[in-house]
């Protein structure tokens, strides 16, 4: 186990309110939910306002979804109109998520998102939920996707045809800068992302208005597109397998509403900042998503999209200002994807570092370090290593898709246990838990986003029909297959670490509150002698 454990004899044992705590005193609780206490923050370290919680939220959505998915997601509608409403779809979802995060943040106003949530509801076995979000946190590279499109848009800009290797060779140079600015310049590292996430959003403005100019008519290509003439036709080729993917491609480009919730313990006066940020940010991304849309079928014709693959938007620079501004905008959407990928490398490798603070993680202190250039070096190293495994393993062709269905499906079992469990917080099973934030989703908007993530959890079981799989070589459950095994490794960490071990060293885990020297509390496991 980590040497963050800490041994029984130091801790103060606690059945009561909280009280004064001296700096550095342990109090044990059974469980990191029960009686947690959330005003202890120092007002000094809570600096982030309402804009700086918008951009929080805008800087992790606005990825490379919005420039790279649309072709896969019209090959997935069948249609231009069906495309349309599968972006409207995945936004209520979005939305309906934002409300139920906002509900569980107002309500456990601390750093942590979901694990927090998945603690809260799920608190036996103990510890079960804590080692399955550990495996999920630790073991799934988020940022391998936007990597990928990252290479293939500097290829593009460089006027190189890209391919599997020499994409997948410029994504594995972008994320190791990522993982290096951060973890040894992290002033920086913090300033270029935050530059690069409002360039990101002037591109998506610039595109959205330059679409209404394609609407009149004013492209540089002959036939001029019409894209809205007949806009469901084809929308019967569709199957259950097909929307799914496509529906996975859109929620992949809204990723990240819940991003604030990571941060909450840093955030000025966090119930009303949230509750004002999450509706603000997703209403002005979901805009700009249908506009950027319109734009796209206004200046592309039907068929290009669909051949596209992911340079949709290298498309629409070129039918609107000419060859040159294609290789442009390449330039523009591999910056906005560097931005995304240095969002998530920060939030990743903190949240893997907390982990390890906590105790969860094997060599504990290791990733609980801030040793030796004051950042989390392990935690980004390990989310760097994950990353690139799922980037290079994949065969040729599938890389991509893959990476996107493993960050969408697991999130989705993630999001169906946390809605299903505040669907139980509002009935009389657990309503003796005076579950009472200063905000509520309400029960239709829980219920949608439950079943919603239900549906995304069982519809990619269905066998597509032959020849329309999403993968081109690798069945159409793989992804599914290593999610659930994912979260299967958390629970056969959980029998060792937490039944087998303490029965060999004849002790019990216990939870216990540590304040830090810098005044903040945390969570950590401590080790209590059975005999």
């Amino acid at each position: 186990m980590g040497s963050s454990l800490h041994d029984a004899e130091s801790v103060q044992k606690y059945d009561g309110p909280y009280t004064d705590r001296k700096q550095g005193e342990l109090v044990a609780v059974t469980n990191a939910s029960d009686d947690e206490h959330f005003d202890d923050v120092p007002q000094e370290k809570r600096q982030l306002g309402l804009v700086s919680v918008i951009f929080l939220i805008f800087n992790r959505i606005i990825g490379t979804g919005i420039f790279a998915t649309p072709s896969s997601i019209l090959r997935s509608a069948g249609s231009v109109g069906m495309a349309f409403i599968l972006w409207l779809i995945g936004a209520l979802i979005a939305a309906a998520g934002m409300a139920v995060y906002t509900e569980f943040g107002t309500g456990l106003p601390r750093n942590g998102g979901e694990k927090n949530y998945l603690e809260y509801i799920y608190r036996h076995p103990k510890f079960l939920v804590t080692c399955a979000f550990g495996a999920y946190a630790s073991l799934l590279g988020w940022a391998a996707g936007n990597s990928l499109v990252f290479g293939e848009y500097i290829l593009i800009a460089a006027g190189k045809t890209p391919t599997q290797w020499n994409t997948r060779a410029v994504a594995l140079a972008c994320i190791t800068w990522a993982l290096l600015i951060h973890g040894t310049a992290l002033k920086w590292g913090l300033r270029i992302q935050n530059v690069l996430g409002v360039f990101k959003v002037a591109i998506l403005i610039l595109i959205a208005f330059s679409g209404f100019a394609a609407l009149a008519g004013r492209v540089k290509i002959d036939p001029k597109p019409d894209n809205f003439t007949n806009s469901f036709e084809g929308t019967g080729s569709i199957n259950a397998n097909a929307f799914v993917t496509g529906l996975y491609n859109v929620i992949w480009s809204y990723i990240g509403y819940s991003n604030a919730n990571y941060a909450l313990t840093e955030i000025k006066n966090p119930v009303p900042t949230l509750k004002k940020a999450g509706p603000l940010a997703i209403i002005g991304i979901t805009i700009l998503y249908m506009l950027v849309n319109v734009a796209y079928f206004a200046a592309v014709p039907k068929e290009d999209i669909l051949n596209s693959g992911r340079t949709v938007a290298a498309l629409f620079f070129r039918n609107m200002f000419g060859p040159s501004a294609e290789r442009a905008l390449s330039v523009f959407v591999a910056l906005s994807a560097l931005g995304n990928i240095m969002s998530v490398m920060f939030s990743q490798g903190r949240i893997v570092q907390e982990l390890g603070r906590e105790g969860v993680l094997p060599f504990s202190s290791f990733f609980a370090s801030n040793k030796p250039f004051n950042a989390p070096f392990a935690g980004l190293f390990l989310h760097w290593a994950v990353s690139v495994i799922i980037m290079l393993a994949p065969p040729p062709g599938d890389a991509f898709d893959l990476v996107l269905n493993m960050v969408s499906y697991p999130l989705a079992i993630i999001n169906a246990l946390i809605s299903g469990g505040l669907l139980l917080l509002y009935t009389p099973v657990l309503r003796h838990w005076n579950w009472a934030p200063p905000f509520r989703a309400t029960i239709p908007v829980v219920l949608f986003f439950f079943l919603s993530n239900v549906f995304l959890v069982i519809a990619p079981l269905v066998p597509p029909p032959p020849g329309s799989s999403v993968y081109k070589s690798l069945p159409y459950w793989l992804h599914v297959v290593i999610s659930v095994g994912v979260f299967a490794l958390g629970g056969v960490y959980w029998v060792v670490w937490a039944k087998v071990l303490p029965s060999v060293g004849k002790y019990r885990l216990e939870r216990a509150w540590v304040k830090q020297s810098d005044g903040v509390s945390r969570a950590v496991f401590t080790k209590t002698k059975t005999q």
